[in-house]
């Protein structure tokens, strides 16, 4: 199932949830040349996910569910500019479990 929040696709398979960015997102931030993700392992709506800094603009991601992460993308730190792939294997920002049902059914459809 694929919603959308804060201008980032959640995809959810079983109990993990991966988030990524839009393809609006990507365009709107240009080139990722730095991505600097949390360190904390419970995230609430609203925390932010990662720190971005792109060829347009600097911003935070901020995640649009409650849940808890169990893998970020490591080889984005390496390499930034895979988060602007069309590829979903390597576009992904975190992959989230315990996600907050209430949070994840009042997304949109993407």
């Amino acid at each position: 199932m694929l919603k959308t929040g804060n201008y980032l696709f959640l995809e959810k398979g079983d109990n993990i949830v991966t988030i990524s960015m839009t393809p609006e997102l990507q365009d709107d931030i240009g080139t990722v040349g730095f991505v600097e993700f949390t360190e904390e392992k419970q995230l609430k709506k609203e925390d932010a996910i990662a720190h971005i800094e792109a060829s347009k603009t600097v911003l935070e991601i901020i995640s649009p569910v409650t849940g808890t992460v169990v893998e970020i993308n490591e080889a984005a730190i390496d390499n930034p500019k895979m988060l602007n792939s069309a590829d979903t294997a390597e576009n992904w920002l975190v992959k989230l479990t315990d996600v907050s049902s209430e949070d994840f059914d009042s997304l949109a459809d993407a």
